[in-house]
């Protein structure tokens, strides 16, 4: 928070994967600063679930729906309200309710989703994801969440970013999802950047020289 303040931002969200422990730290350093915390948590989706429904629409005549196994997007939920966050705190217990302890368990789609209504959506989707599947998920999110959904866009300072944009660009056009430019912040200073390669390694289960591609780029 108070790197934030320093860099002259008035707003900073947070979002804790599947978690709001942070927040009560984050709160309090934030009313020292005067910067206003947009609260909300993370969860990580696995797409099979999702292109089984959602992409049953996508063209696919040539096999571009086709996802590799493992691969998932990000749902980010930030809270409207006082309402809103309390069903986020519920679906975060029913999340992890749903899965062996320090683990946690969101499906796509599911009834359940509609517990974050009450909340500002970001869709994290991934750079491989074909066209035509990330097009049927987004239609599919906007028919539940309405004009409180958008499609997350960074600048990485990667070889692809202009590929990925126009992409997502495409995407946002044809689902009728805006686009939001988001940081995707993981650290708040470039020194951290060897931390940050560890808590990946650790999170991979593997050592870092072999974490490749996983390991974050750029500081």
């Amino acid at each position: 928070m108070l790197r934030a303040h320093a860099l002259g931002y008035a707003a900073l969200a947070l979002a804790d994967a599947c978690s709001v422990s942070g927040m009560v730290r984050a709160h309090l350093e934030a009313k020292k600063c005067g910067l206003k915390l947009l609260p909300g948590a993370s969860f990580t989706v696995p797409l099979a679930g999702t292109l089984a429904t959602a992409g049953a629409t996508a063209a696919s005549s040539a096999g571009h729906t086709h996802t590799p196994s493992g691969a998932s997007f990000t749902l980010i939920a930030l809270a409207h309200d006082l309402a809103a966050w309390g069903d986020l705190c519920e679906f975060i217990t029913t999340a992890r309710r749903s899965a062996p302890k320090g683990q946690y368990s969101v499906r796509w789609p599911d009834p359940g989703c509609a517990r974050l209504k009450g909340c500002e959506i970001l869709l994290d989707l991934p750079d491989a994801m074909p066209l035509e599947a990330a097009n049927a998920l987004c239609i599919w999110a906007r028919g539940l969440f309405g004009i409180n959904l958008w499609l997350t866009a960074s600048q990485l300072l990667r070889a692809e970013d202009a590929l990925q944009l126009h992409k997502l660009t495409q995407i946002s056009r044809l689902a009728g999802v805006p686009l939001v430019a988001t940081g995707r912040v993981l650290m708040h200073l470039r020194s951290r950047k060897p931390l940050q390669d560890v808590l990946t390694a650790v999170h991979l289960g593997r050592p870092v020289s072999q974490c490749g591609l996983a390991l974050q780029p750029n500081a």
